[in-house]
């Protein structure tokens, strides 16, 4: 089973949790043991796994990519977003969850993160389902 999410981003730079949405293809898809791929197919944005019970974690995390990856500092990348490319390179494009007994097997503070570096846009989040 292949479903593609819309995420819609508010802001340049944002991670906004996305488990609910993932979870909910999961259970539709019905498949009890498996695994949940994600994919972003974006080069300014990713994916990620990270702590969602306090969103000062993820807020810390926007921060620190901030400070590592300026949004203007001289690079060559004529468009304005060469920050984004490589926040994007660092996070990722995808990510892999075990399903077991029906539910993604999250770790117990884990959410599933679409990490938005060139916003805000209209975005895509596949998710694919494999039985196994």
């Amino acid at each position: 089973m292949l479903q593609t999410l819309s995420i819609r981003t508010r802001s340049r730079n944002e991670s906004r949790d996305v488990t609910a949405e993932v979870e909910h293809v999961v259970r539709a898809s019905g498949v009890t043991s498996g695994i949940c791929y994600l994919y972003v197919p974006h080069t300014t944005a990713g994916v990620a796994i990270n702590e969602h019970a306090d969103p000062d974690v993820m807020a810390d995390v926007e921060q620190a990519l901030r400070g590592l990856v300026p949004h203007n500092a001289g690079y060559q990348h004529a468009e304005g977003n060469a920050d984004a490319h490589i926040k994007a390179v660092m996070v990722g494009a995808s990510q892999s969850v075990p399903i077991e007994n029906g539910r993604l097997a999250l770790g117990t503070w884990q959410g599933i993160f679409f990490c938005e570096f060139d916003g805000p846009r209209e975005r895509k989040l596949r998710v694919k389902i494999m039985a196994g």
